[in-house]
């Protein structure tokens, strides 16, 4: 890959990009932002999704990797959200509380507020301020 990839370009991540992507540890990226800053010639920051065979996203990666070890991979089906398994079941649902826990009580004595003994141990100085 000869240009900077962009938002939203889906990304085969290799061993070609960095070693530590070699072999059963590459992935298909979904990118999100590409970092400004070029610490060596040909090298990136990306941040962005690795994207299962199903098309969705199951984690949140920055990887630094080689420009030309980058290659474009082809867009996976989008990915089938089940509905069903997205919210509880009713009966679930109708176990939350009606009302919110109590506040618990102060469980401090009344009465001013304490003072540190250390502060008015010492001695005022000679302008008056204590240490």
């Amino acid at each position: 890959m000869n240009e900077r990839p962009r938002p939203g370009d889906l990304l085969i991540v290799d061993g070609a990009a960095s070693v530590q992507f070699a072999g059963e540890r590459a992935l298909r990226l979904r990118v999100v932002s590409v970092g400004e800053a070029v610490p060596y010639s040909n090298w990136l920051w990306l941040t962005g999704y690795v994207i299962d065979r199903h098309g969705r996203a199951t984690a949140r990666r920055e990887v630094y990797v080689q420009l030309a070890g980058l290659r474009r991979a082809a867009s996976p089906p989008p990915a089938q959200i089940d509905r069903r398994a997205a919210s509880p079941p009713p009966a679930q649902a109708d176990r939350r509380p009606a009302s919110p826990p109590p506040a618990q009580a102060d469980r401090r004595p009344a009465g001013p507020p304490s003072t540190s003994s250390r502060s008015t141990d010492r001695p005022a100085r000679s302008d008056g301020v204590r240490r």
